[in-house]
Formats: structure tokens, C-alpha cells, sequence
């Protein structure tokens, strides 16, 4: 009986009888010594075969692509496990209303073009101080420049040019006088830090809600919180400056509040999924090391920071009104240049009061003060949102309605600037204290 033999194409066989196979295979046939015939083709073994889903259970790398076969066979190894994903799978689909979807969805445009508004504001305002304190400080040293000529011009001068000059001063330095009376009522540089904490503000809610979208599904109660915080942050930081600027110097120094009173935890209630005496991370250390650090917040850090808002904020009171005297006074001795009771001290006091009113506004808003004393403000709002943050996990005696203790504990570490270690540090610090 002839056979088929297949033999690699390495050891080279000189065979006339033989006949190359593509991909390094050769497939001789022998024939029959007792009948001297060749025998017909058998057939080959027949491969196995798979379908094109059963082809795709491959592994690449640590992750295997599962196949029908392979979740049918895993679905009736543990139907347990199949049917509670499949069953989640659904009520996820389910529970993910078109409606709420599209609400969310337009909150997120809403916010995105918010922060994009805010930072061209920003920069714009920011471009408002620097063009007006550079104007109003030309405008006062080339008023001071012109007071000191005409001061010193004589009767063979020429009355009309000591006339021109003087009345030139003067007017250069009402000029800068009311120029600065508007800059001081608006501040452009803490309008400029108004609009850059409003942009970073709403770019944290906008990433808040995305994530909230990526990892569960959106409800009404999700809506209804981002539309409120939101409206806290365009109550907190407006844009238009008439009628709703916030006040530059208040009789009372508060903290930025641009996130809407925490009446209750809205807290679904998913994290112990369904484990009975589960903690959610909490213990009772836990809560302990909480009500320290909440102790720390309220009667440090942001006590502190609204003692160095009132300083900042006394410093740019007294350059602010220094700035308008001293150019109004220096308008005045221009004025009254050439007139016999004052003789030559309006002409000092137009020289040197534009001199040193140049200096104290180059202090104050090339200093950028009321900047900081937004900053300042601000860094107060901050440490008082921790505090009513950990305040409100703390009053809600249902721990599966609060936010995970390891996480919430994480978030303030962070915040902080410290690691959990340090954290801890923190609150037995506190303690300690406490005790001496």
C-alpha cells in the first residue's frame, strides 16, 4: 500500500518522486513493490475545527478575550455568579434614565463653557490693572514733571506758557485722581483671582460630575446637586461688576462659601452592599482622629487665615486712600502754582505729592494686595469646607449613608498636604495638646 509521508524540507532529499508543499512541507508517495502500482490519495486527517468566537479565546498577555462557549460554560459552572452580573447589568441599564442622562450632560456643557468664561475674564481683568496702573503712573510723573517747570518759569517766560503748563498739571492730575478712584472701587487684580479660583472651582465640579457618569449610573438626586452647586459657585464669584461685585473692603472679613449648605448627607447608601456590621470603612478611631482634625480646622487654620485676610486687607485700605490723597493733593499745589499765600510749597506739593503717589499705587496694585487678600479669603473657604465636609459624615449617625471613612480619610490627607501617617500625627497632636 502506498503511504504519505511528511518530512521537512531541512534534511534535502534528491527524489524524483517527490513534490514541495508550501510552508516547508514535503509529501512523498511510495509504491507498491508487490504491485507495482500507486496507490490512490487517501485522505488527511481532519483537523479540528472551531468557531470564529472559539478562535478568539486567546490570551494576550494576562487578559483572555472571552468567547459564547467559554460564559456558557462558566454560567453553569456558577450560575450564582452569572445570574447576579447579569442581573446588576440590567438593572444598571435599566436604572439609567435617557432623561437624567441628557440633564447631566447638559450640566457639563454648562460648566465647561463656565470655566472657559472665567479664565478669559480673568485674564482680562488681569490685563485691566496692568494697563491702568501703568497709565495712572505716566499720567502722575509727567503731571509732577510739568508742575516742576512751571514752577519754575519766570515773568520772561511768558504768562500764557506758565498758564499752559499749570492748567496742563492740573488736569493730568485730576485725571489720575478719578482714574484711581475707579481702580481702588474695583480692584481689577482681586477680580483677576476671583476669576482664576471661579475657573479651577467649576473645572473640579465638572470633573466631579464626569466621574460620578463613569463610575454609577446619574439620578435626579445627582442633577438637583450639581444644578446647586453650580448656582453657589455664580453666587460665590459673579461676573458682572455692577450691581453684583462683591464689596472690595467689608466692614467684616468671612470666608469665600461657594459650595450650598450641607443640610444632610445625600449619600445612596451602596458602599456596604448589602454586608451585614459592615463599617464602611469607618471605626471608631477613626471618627476620634476625624473630630481632632475638624477641632484643629475650626480653631486654627481658619482663624488664622481670616487674622491674615484682616491684615491684607488694612495694608490695601491705607495704600488705596494714600494713593487718591496724595494725587489729589498734588493736583491742588498745581493749582495753585504762581499764587502769592502759598508761594513756593504748592509748587513741592505738586512735584512731591505725584512723586510719591506714583510709588504707593505701584505698591498697591503692582504689589497686587487685594490679590492677595482674595487669596487669603479664599484659602479660609477652603479649610471651612473640610470642616462642615467632616462635620456633616459625623452628625449622620447611619454609616452607610456616609462617605467612606478610608476615602474621606484620604481626601483630607491629600488636601492637606500630608500623608495618612502624618494625618494621624496631626490628631494626636491635637490631643496632646489638648491634655497640656
Amino acid at each position: 500500500m502506498a503511504t504519505f509521508q511528511a518530512i521537512t524540507i531541512f534534511p534535502l532529499m534528491e527524489s524524483s518522486n517527490q513534490k514541495r508543499i508550501t510552508k516547508g512541507i514535503v509529501i512523498s508517495a511510495t509504491n507498491d513493490a508487490a504491485n507495482g502500482m500507486v496507490s490512490p490519495l487517501t485522505s488527511l486527517p481532519k483537523l479540528p475545527t472551531r468557531s470564529l468566537a472559539e478562535a478568539l479565546d486567546v490570551k494576550a498577555g494576562s487578559y483572555k478575550i472571552p468567547s459564547s462557549s467559554t460564559v456558557q460554560k462558566g454560567s453553569d459552572s456558577n450560575p450564582a455568579i452569572y445570574n447576579t452580573i447579569s442581573a446588576s447589568h440590567s438593572s444598571s441599564v435599566k436604572l439609567s434614565n435617557p432623561l437624567v442622562m441628557s440633564e447631566i450632560y447638559a450640566i457639563m456643557e454648562a460648566v465647561a463653557d463656565r470655566v472657559e468664561m472665567h479664565k478669559n475674564i480673568g485674564a482680562q481683568r488681569d490685563n485691566w490693572n496692568q494697563l491702568l496702573l501703568s497709565s495712572i503712573n505716566v499720567i502722575t510723573l509727567t503731571a509732577a514733571t510739568i508742575a516742576g517747570i512751571a514752577a519754575n518759569c519766570t515773568a520772561s517766560s511768558g504768562v500764557v506758557a506758565f498758564t499752559a503748563l499749570k492748567v496742563s498739571s492740573t488736569l493730568l492730575y485730576v485725571a489720575a485722581t478719578g482714574m484711581l478712584v475707579v481702580m481702588n472701587m474695583i480692584q481689577p487684580s482681586q477680580l483677576a483671582e476671583e476669576q482664576r479660583i471661579a475657573a479651577r472651582l467649576f473645572k473640579q465640579l465638572h470633573n466631579q460630575v464626569q466621574t460620578t457618569v463613569s463610575l454609577q449610573y446619574p439620578i435626579t438626586m445627582d442633577v438637583n446637586e450639581a444644578i446647586e452647586k453650580v448656582l453657589a459657585l455664580d453666587r460665590a464669584y459673579p461676573l458682572p461688576l455692577l450691581g453684583e461685585m462683591l464689596d472690595k473692603f467689608p466692614k467684616t472679613v468671612k470666608p469665600a462659601i461657594w459650595w450650598p449648605q450641607q443640610k444632610q448627607l445625600s449619600r445612596r447608601g451602596v458602599p456596604t452592599q448589602g454586608v451585614e456590621g459592615s463599617s464602611n470603612g469607618w471605626s471608631e478611631k477613626l471618627e476620634e482622629e476625624m473630630s481632632e482634625i475638624v477641632g484643629v480646622l475650626k480653631s486654627k487654620d481658619v482663624p488664622e487665615y481670616l487674622r491674615l485676610t484682616e491684615i491684607a486687607l488694612k495694608i490695601n485700605r491705607t495704600l488705596a486712600i494714600s494713593g487718591t490723597l496724595l494725587t489729589g493733593l498734588a493736583a491742588l499745589g498745581s493749582a495753585c502754582l504762581g499764587s502769592s499765600p502759598f508761594g513756593v510749597w504748592s509748587g513741592m506739593v505738586g512735584v512731591i505729592g505725584g512723586a510719591l503717589a506714583s510709588v504707593v499705587n505701584t505698591m498697591d496694585h503692582g504689589g497686587q494686595v487685594e490679590m492677595v487678600v482674595e487669596m487669603y479669603r479664599s484659602n479660609a473657604g477652603f479649610f471651612r469646607l473640610m470642616q462642615e465636609t467632616i462635620e456633616a459624615n459625623l452628625r449622620e449617625k447611619e454609616v452607610g449613608r456616609r462617605e467612606n471613612g478610608q476615602v474621606l480619610e484620604m481626601k483630607v490627607a491629600l488636601q492637606l498636604g500630608r500623608s495618612l501617617s502624618e494625618l494621624k500625627h496631626l490628631s494626636v497632636f491635637s490631643y496632646g495638646s489638648k491634655l497640656f
